[in-house]
C-alpha cells in the first residue's frame, strides 16, 4: 500500500473511532443536556462518521488514481479534516457548554466539507488518463 494511501487510512481509522467513542460517551454520560445542546452534538457526530468514511474512501482512492491527480485527493482530504475540527469540532464544544458566539464559525467548517467535496469531484473529472494510468507505469 502506497505510503498516501496509508497515511489517510490511518487519518480516517482514527477519525472514526474518535466519532464513535465521543457518541458513546456523550450517549452515557450527558443524557441531561438541553434538546439545543444535545442536537449540536448529534449534528456533530453526523458529520463527523460520515466525513471519516469519506476520509476511508479517500484513503482508497489514494492508491489508484494518477500521480497528477493526486494533489487533488490531498487537498479534499485536507478539506474534509478541516471541516472535521472547525464544523463538527465546535459543534461539540458548543453542546459541552462553550460560548454560542462559537455558531459563527461553525458554517466554515461547513464550507471546507463542501470544499472536499468539490475537491473530490475535480479529481474524477480533471486531469486525463484512466484509472490504470500508475499500472502502466509499473507502480
Amino acid at each position: 500500500m502506497p505510503s498516501t494511501a496509508r497515511r489517510w487510512l490511518a487519518i480516517a481509522a482514527l477519525s472514526g473511532l474518535l466519532a464513535v467513542a465521543f457518541g458513546a460517551a456523550a450517549s452515557h454520560l450527558l443524557g441531561g443536556l438541553p434538546a439545543e445542546r444535545a442536537g449540536w452534538i448529534d449534528t456533530g457526530l453526523r458529520y463527523h462518521m460520515l466525513h471519516s468514511a469519506a476520509l476511508l474512501g479517500l484513503a482508497a482512492l489514494a492508491a489508484a488514481v494518477p500521480d497528477r491527480r493526486r494533489g487533488l485527493l490531498e487537498a479534499a482530504g485536507g478539506a474534509f479534516l478541516l471541516g472535521l475540527l472547525v464544523f463538527s469540532g465546535l459543534l461539540y464544544a458548543m453542546g459541552l457548554g462553550a460560548p454560542r458566539w462559537l455558531g459563527a464559525v461553525v458554517p466554515l467548517g461547513g464550507l471546507a466539507y463542501m470544499v472536499g467535496w468539490l475537491l473530490l469531484l475535480a479529481c474524477a473529472v480533471l486531469g486525463g488518463g484512466g484509472p490504470n494510468e500508475n499500472a502502466r507505469k509499473g507502480r
